[in-house]
């Protein structure tokens, strides 16, 4: 089994000039992966040690590749050895874009932002080909961890299947209405890094596919880790839409009904996300994804209430997900 030595042996033998320098682990995300910095005398580098039985490197370099040819700005590969998953990436900082949002520096940093989705939505369709599909048995596997893993593993609660069955469908529908376009599945303010210049560098692009153009932009203004006003989450939703359709983009589609994807997308995934943040917490033992479930309980609650009185799927769905209200105000994360 690769090991933190033997991953600092091979490092420091890629990069002489960082052999004799300073080894640091830092913060990682929410995969297996581990990060290290190499540092000496002003120069560094990120070491990455990624199981190749459970992380997917082959797919992580080639999207790495498809990205830096489209100019999005991801890290430069120093070195890698796939059999062992070993990765030497160029050191972007440790200054992600989410402490950096304020009320004043929002629109500017999220201008950014937009920036690289647009280049992400344009991506031709030829060089894309190869990237997975997001359809519909990829959809229902987000949705079914919230099942699973929020509702029976964290909460002890029993699922009404039929409900959220006819809710799923819908949410997957409006999913798959919408034109495809890159997408990186976790495009957010942990994922943006603010690098010296005021350029912002994408990462953890491994699970990158071709799936709905709202997914990437509801999980930007939406995000989990950050709330904003919603009329300003609209406002942003807004001036995209008009930027893609200055593109030559959504030929034919209003901004109501791009409104109207954006809210459901976010509804999609934020109910996969209140399953995947319970699944770190039960199986991975990483309890601070816990602290942020009431952010996205609130963000489900929304768009449930804003369209309980249009779509009936969404109405029976939410009078079910008020049951849960005793058991979820029962849990220690919910009153932290």
């Amino acid at each position: 089994m690769a090991t933190e030595q033997a991953l600092s042996t091979w490092a420091r033998l890629q990069l002489p000039a960082l052999r004799d320098g300073q080894w640091q682990a830092v913060a990682g995300d929410a995969s297996a992966r581990a990060y290290f910095r190499l540092s000496n005398d002003g120069a560094s580098a990120i070491a990455v040690l990624s199981p190749p039985e459970s992380q997917k490197n082959a797919e992580f370099l080639a999207i790495r590749d498809l990205l830096a040819s489209q100019g999005i700005r991801v890290p430069d590969l120093l070195a890698v050895d796939l059999d062992v998953g070993y990765f030497l990436l160029e050191d972007l900082g440790d200054s992600p874009l989410l402490p950096a949002l304020n009320d004043d520096s929002a629109d500017a940093c999220y201008a950014r932002a937009a920036d690289i989705l647009r280049q992400l939505n344009t991506v031709p369709d030829e060089v894309a080909a190869e990237l997975l599909a997001c359809d519909r048995p990829f959809l229902v596997e987000e949705l079914e961890r919230f099942p699973t893993w929020f509702v029976a593993a964290l909460l002890g609660a029993e699922l009404n299947r039929a409900v959220f069955d006819a809710f799923s469908q819908c949410l997957i529908d409006s999913a798959l209405a919408q034109p495809r376009v890159v997408m990186h599945r976790d495009f957010h303010s942990r994922n943006l890094m603010c690098l010296p210049d005021g350029e912002l560098a994408l990462i953890d692009f491994q699970d990158a596919v071709r799936g709905p153009v709202t997914y990437d932009a509801v999980s930007l203004w939406r995000d989990c880790y950050i709330r904003w006003p919603e009329a300003r989450v609209q406002h942003w939703a807004g001036q995209y839409y008009a930027s893609l359709r200055a593109q030559g983009q959504l030929v034919g589609i209003t901004e109501a009904q791009f409104q109207r994807w954006f809210d459901l997308m976010g509804l999609q995934r934020h109910i996969k996300v209140l399953g995947t943040f319970a699944r770190l917490y039960l199986r991975d033992g990483k309890s601070a994804y816990l602290q942020d479930l009431p952010l996205v309980l609130d963000y489900v609650r929304l768009i449930l209430s804003r369209y309980r009185n249009e779509v009936p799927e969404i109405a029976a769905f939410a009078d079910w997900f008020e049951t849960l209200s005793p058991v979820i105000e029962a849990q220690a994360w919910s009153t932290a």
